[in-house]
């Protein structure tokens, strides 16, 4: 995940409407699998990672990230947390890439690096943020190389050699005026954050409507600020 944005949000990261709702989303991806031990490639603090431990059946954590000073333990719930600046062969049976692809120049080799390293039946979901013509200066702030189309990143993951197992499109609900904003400042790509704190009224109404779109979050192949993508290794 974007270290900026957790610097920007700090401890109130939990709450802002767009990280709620993006643990949310991810809880109902990865519901049916049940897994046990994650593995968070580009974790930072491992916010969606520890998530998964605290609301789910999920019992260890290996968080990855070439940002650590240096190799820490720690724990949620009682269920160890391992962050480490890299690693070797592990039996994780589901690896999280929560925007991160879009930070790398060979994603597909990024890709193919993990599935390397884990067994086979493991599942990946990657998020990416989505659509070109939504490219703003808060893509230049977070140094993103791209954004993606949903067709995009499914070809990435099977360029690496995984299986697509489902895709889908989420933050379908604010798209409207997300998109309407970028659009009339594309123009402008000095680099700046668009995530901002809101009052507990906004950041309420937004989490609210995020909640209402859940239900339809399975199949909503049209439109959305992210790209989710679930794939398995052979």
């Amino acid at each position: 995940m974007d270290l900026k944005e957790e610097d920007i949000l700090g401890v109130d990261i939990g709450h802002h409407w767009y990280y709620r709702s993006k643990a949310a989303a991810l809880r109902r991806a990865v519901g049916r699998l049940a897994p046990k031990r994650l593995l968070d490639v580009g974790a930072g603090s491992g916010f969606f990672s520890r998530h998964l431990l605290a609301e789910g059946g999920a019992q260890s954590a290996l968080c990855v990230d070439i940002g650590y000073p240096a190799d820490r333990d720690d724990s949620v719930a009682g269920k160890p947390v391992r962050y480490r600046r890299d690693i070797g062969p592990t039996d994780c049976d589901l690896v999280l890439m929560m925007d991160v692809l879009e930070h790398v120049d060979d994603d597909v080799g990024l890709v193919k690096l993990y599935a390397d390293k884990v067994p086979s039946g493991a599942h990946f979901l990657v998020t990416v943020p989505a659509f070109r013509f939504l490219w703003s200066g808060h893509d230049v702030f977070l140094e993103h190389k791209r954004r993606y189309r949903l067709p995009d990143i499914e070809k990435t993951m099977r360029d690496a050699g995984l299986e697509l197992v489902h895709g889908a499109y989420y933050f379908g609900a604010v798209f409207p005026l997300a998109a309407a904003v970028r659009l009339a400042t594309r123009g402008t790509t000095e680099p700046r954050s668009s995530l901002k704190k809101h009052g507990p009224i906004v950041n309420g109404l937004l989490s609210l409507a995020c909640a209402a779109e859940l239900p339809l979050f399975p199949v909503n192949r049209l439109a959305g600020l992210s790209a989710f993508v679930m794939a398995k290794k052979p």
